[in-house]
């Protein structure tokens, strides 16, 4: 009941909110990027969601135009501009994918959308049922160290959370991401 109602409910619910408090913050990101780069302001590409199913993720575009789709970790850095460094550094990048959960492609809690092209990933997560749930903004491999993390590793934490997703298994996942937000920034 928690998985097929309320969770979707309290998605929405918590994202919409978000989203309105957020929006001086989402109006500045956006104007920076603007101001230093020009259009487009976001970055919309390809991931891969509940049950393999493709939907279009919604970003701040942090690298400058024209850059390849790979994943953060094959980043180079001079790819990123220096608004772009500031967004990722503080997760402002992610903001947009308050978006993707009101229109329900996504959840606040849940595995981090694969790239099409991670079909290693997708299968491992389709074994462990993890690929039946919506993606999410942060999730169990989030608060234990993703970057860098193998595809088996995160598989590993996806399947965790798939077999004992709750309530409280959310909002401890979410009190742990503030936690690791409050922590040094990440280097890209």
């Amino acid at each position: 009941m928690y998985v097929r109602v309320f969770k979707p409910a309290i998605d929405v619910v918590l994202a919409l909110t978000a989203s309105m408090v957020l929006s001086p913050l989402m109006l500045a990101a956006a104007l920076a990027i603007l101001i230093e780069d020009g259009r487009p302001v976001f970055f919309i590409h390809e991931r891969v969601g509940r049950e393999g199913r493709v939907f279009k993720i919604f970003k701040f575009r942090s690298m400058g135009k024209n850059t390849a789709v790979v994943p953060s970790t094959d980043v180079a850095q001079h790819q990123v501009t220096k608004v772009g460094a500031l967004i990722r550094r503080l997760n402002i990048d992610e903001l947009p994918q308050l978006f993707n959960i009101i229109q329900q492609q996504m959840s606040i809690v849940g595995p981090r959308p694969g790239l099409p092209s991670q079909t290693d990933l997708h299968e491992a997560r389709r074994s462990n049922g993890a690929l039946a749930l919506r993606p999410g903004i942060t999730g169990q491999a989030q608060i234990n160290s993703y970057d860098g993390m193998s595809t088996e590793a995160k598989a590993v934490f996806d399947g965790e959370y798939a077999r004992c997703i709750s309530f409280w298994t959310d909002m401890k996942i979410i009190l742990l991401t503030v936690r690791y937000l409050l922590k040094p920034p990440p280097v890209y």
